[in-house]
């Protein structure tokens, strides 16, 4: 009914084979504990195994997480990308909290979503074996089960930083599925730590080959001085949001495959929405081997999957700023970009305290959506049209809190911000790849893609033609552009600037201005 073999399960099982794991859960009737199939525990009989495709499923069917393999630290794969995106797009939802409110719904959930409750939830049994609300608070649960390990928050802090509305309902599931209460199942050898600012640091784990390089040299390109800072392996920011501000290291974690995020939050509240923000710019959760299966059966893609196989899509941090750093880039080097985007810092930015964010370098965060909707952003050194988008869609972000978050489709998607004025099909379909995280997003238009793509002795190809040739990299197209940016980058000697081609022009809308690919590849 899941879609598993339990016979192969098994094997996996048996031999603990670290490629399946994120891919399936073990359920142990006997012991009514599901694990991980790296769980170092004797295996049990294969008659008293069940097999799970998430956690939820067995959490949900009533087995309790195993404390040694500890489901938390488990990569999160995506096994339903490709068969259903509106599952997808359900999960993004869900880590941004939208099941955890006391008013939250799944109705709600579906109406985002632009389907009935009845078919989300019957769309999450098929896909992942579990209730979308069994998926929000298994969630919680691991989160805070993680938070217990890995850090010294009190339990109070603890309950509210996963997302629990009281410390008397995170007591009350925890006794419910561990039959004791959270504080048991602490290490004896923890013990809280007296701060002002909270300092928590954890493990994101990811399935490898991960191509660290590629991606922190993207954002060294980008970073903006005063609110990030890239060294020696290491990639710092600040930020702040409605809870608070803060500050997040993050680097690769020794012997382990995965990264290293050590962060600093005014508010507890906020590590959830953090740590989910991390994993979208970091993008952990992509299963690299069903990518590489995918698009390795075109001729074009086969051999920079090859030389690259741990290649990630860079995420943005936020929404609201991949949006507005991507409108800074139009028609310019990334260089420039950068510069647009520190002088918007420097006029607009947030003030920091660096006793919160941990260091001197960090003293500013991007400008909230409400300071720009109302700032005068015509000393940019810009085009007077590109600051009065940037003014719109601030606006266009005040008014609706929801904008960057996904919606029933990528179309829908790109519709929702080609309405506003002065974003072309080409920003649109950046900011659903990079911000909302659309993994068949296709900036076709782009000149870097349109060059990468051109076969030897050939004549470059139209976006149209690009865009048909594509159709047979779906759902996994934005992996596929990623990759043809980063081959075009490498054989990239000297920065020039650099419009878009004169097809994608014409097909662009008059009041829109389409970016230049020095500011979109990596």
């Amino acid at each position: 009914m899941n879609g598993l073999d339990p016979a192969a399960c098994y094997r996996a099982l048996t031999t603990r084979d670290s490629r399946f794991d994120g891919r399936f859960f073990t359920a142990v009737k006997t012991t009514r504990i599901y694990c991980r199939p790296i769980c170092p525990a004797r295996a049990p009989r294969f008659e008293n195994c069940t097999f799970y495709p998430t956690a939820a499923a067995a959490q949900e069917a009533g087995f309790r997480p195993c404390l040694r393999c500890r489901p938390e630290t488990s990569p999160s794969l995506a096994p339903w990308h490709g068969t259903s995106v509106t599952v997808s797009r359900a999960l993004s939802l869900i880590a941004d909290g939208l099941l955890d409110a006391d008013d939250a719904s799944v109705d709600a959930l579906a109406g985002r979503l632009g389907v009935g409750d009845r078919q989300l939830r019957r769309l999450f049994q098929q896909h992942l074996g579990a209730s979308p609300v069994a998926v929000a608070q298994t969630r919680r649960v691991l989160f805070a089960r993680q938070l217990i390990h890995e850090t010294s928050l009190s339990m109070s802090e603890v309950a509210l930083a996963s997302g629990f509305g009281s410390v008397r309902r995170f007591n009350a599931v925890f006794r419910s599925l561990y039959g004791r209460p959270p504080s048991a199942l602490r290490r004896a050898r923890t013990a809280p730590a007296a701060s002002a600012v909270p300092l928590v640091t954890l493990l994101i784990p990811y399935r490898p080959p991960y191509d660290w390089e590629a991606l922190v040299a993207w954002l060294a390109a980008r970073a903006l001085t005063g609110m990030e800072h890239v060294e020696s392996g290491r990639y710092l920011r600040a930020f702040s949001n409605a809870w608070g501000q803060g500050a997040v290291e993050v680097s690769p974690a020794p012997g382990l495959d995965g990264l290293r995020a050590t962060l600093r939050v005014s508010d507890v509240r906020m590590l959830p929405s953090v740590v989910a923000q991390v994993r979208r710019v970091f993008d952990v959760g992509a299963d690299v081997e069903a990518i590489r299966a995918h698009l390795s059966t075109d001729a074009l893609l086969a051999p920079l999957l090859a030389a690259r196989p741990g290649l990630r899509a860079p995420g943005g941090w936020d929404g609201f700023e991949l949006a507005i750093r991507a409108i800074l880039g139009q028609q310019v080097t990334v260089t420039a970009a950068r510069q647009l985007g520190q002088r918007l810092l420097a006029m607009h930015g947030e003030n920091l305290d660096p006793a919160l964010t941990g260091d001197a370098r960090l003293l500013r965060a991007f400008p909230r959506p409400e300071v720009l909707a109302t700032a005068d952003l015509t000393g940019l050194g810009m085009p007077a049209a590109r600051a009065r988008t940037l003014s719109q869609l601030a606006a266009a972000a005040v008014a609706d809190p929801s904008l960057f978050q996904p919606g029933p489709s990528l179309a829908d998607t790109v519709a929702r911000f080609t309405r506003l004025p002065g974003i072309g099909e080409w920003t649109a379909q950046y900011i659903a790849l990079r911000a909302i995280r659309e993994t068949d997003a296709f900036p076709a238009s782009d000149v870097a893609l349109l060059r990468a793509a051109t076969q030897a002795g050939s004549p470059r190809p139209t976006p149209e033609a690009l865009l048909q040739r594509a159709e047979a990299w779906s759902p996994w197209r934005a992996y596929a552009a990623q990759h043809l940016w980063t081959a075009d980058a490498l054989q990239a000697h000297e920065p020039q600037r650099n419009m878009p081609s004169q097809t994608s022009t014409r097909a662009q809308s008059s009041r829109a201005t389409a970016p230049s690919r020095r500011a979109a590849h990596a």
